[in-house]
């Protein structure tokens, strides 16, 4: 493993204060009433941007992104509910420490933080490694817990060590045509690595998201420039890739604390794309939860709140009421 490294200051890991992608910045450009904020928790200091009123509706983002993902859904949703867009650990302008990166921990985060936020309970919606954390929380914290929605991923159990090293001969990592989601996750192994990851993308990180969402969106157009630019600001120190590539190191003892797990019972709601996940998560979760329902979302790849916004939109205010 790397030596342990400082964690950056908030001002390092954004833009300049004022700056267009500094998070008060960001927040603003949702509409009146959002703010960006902070909260000393768990041992963690974590950044989340909020606004609106009404029951509290908590969205956890994924990797390689940032809060910013749910940008384009936050504005309706905070005509109804009381909205909070969380950094995760080791995320955005959120502490970067050296360790903390299994689901677990992370869930026991977002528990500190409802209670830090004067809440008792929440609805957790997460995307990609905000639902892992999402489930996490569910499982184990369900007295805090509304509801739950998953994004296009379920929580790491043993099927992640049955990944392979090599694509399927019928599927090819290079073509943006070809599903390879659940095929040749390579990036799952390239984080795995110690020190490397860091050396090879601190201040090059654009190019990795421009790869993964040229390959993983059904319509990269979706994504537009000055999201990209957020996400690879948010990723260009050496820290933050350092932090980002914790959540997939932690998934062996993911695996193991999940196989600890009864199914939850907190309602749950996940959301597939037709062209990523959604066969997979319709085949797994009915026996993760005693209350569940899978709903595929067409014309959609893995960045589902980007890519289907309205979709995401109306199928939470159903779920959720």
């Amino acid at each position: 493993m790397p030596a342990p490294q400082a964690t950056p200051s908030n001002d390092s890991l954004n833009a300049p204060p004022g700056g267009p992608l500094d998070d008060d910045a960001l927040a603003r450009r949702l509409g009146p009433g959002f703010a960006s904020r902070h909260a000393d928790v768990n041992g963690i200091r974590l950044h989340y941007v909020e606004g609106g009123t009404g029951e509290p509706l908590i969205l956890l983002g994924g990797w390689p992104q940032t809060w910013w993902q749910w940008n384009k859904v936050m504005p309706e949703l905070a005509l109804r509910y009381r909205v909070i867009a969380v950094d995760l650990r080791g995320m955005g302008a959120s502490g970067k420490p050296d360790g903390g990166y299994d689901k677990k921990t992370m869930a026991h985060d977002i528990r500190e933080l409802i209670r830090h936020l004067g809440l008792t309970e929440a609805s957790i919606v997460g995307h990609d490694i905000g639902a892992m954390v999402a489930y996490a929380h569910a499982a184990n914290h369900p007295e805090a817990t509304t509801r739950a929605v998953l994004l296009d991923v379920p929580h790491p159990d043993a099927s992640l060590s049955r990944l392979t090293l090599l694509p399927r001969p019928d599927h090819h990592a290079d073509s943006a045509d070809e599903n390879v989601i659940r095929t040749y996750l390579w990036w799952f192994a390239f984080n795995q690595i110690g020190g490397l990851p860091e050396q090879l993308l601190e201040g090059r990180f654009r190019s990795l998201v421009d790869w993964l969402f040229a390959h993983m969106a059904h319509d990269p157009d979706t994504l537009d420039e000055f999201s990209r630019q957020v996400y690879a600001h948010a990723y260009s120190t050496a820290d933050a890739v350092r932090a980002g590539n914790g959540w997939y190191q932690a998934f062996n003892r993911d695996i193991a604390d999940e196989r600890t797990y009864e199914p939850v019972t907190v309602p749950l709601l996940a959301l597939g794309g037709d062209r990523s996940n959604y066969a997979y998560l319709r085949d797994l979760l009915p026996a993760k939860g005693t209350e569940v329902t899978v709903q595929e979302v067409a014309d959609c790849g893995h960045y589902i709140p980007e890519e289907q916004p309205r979709v995401v939109i109306d199928a939470l205010t159903a779920f959720l009421g």
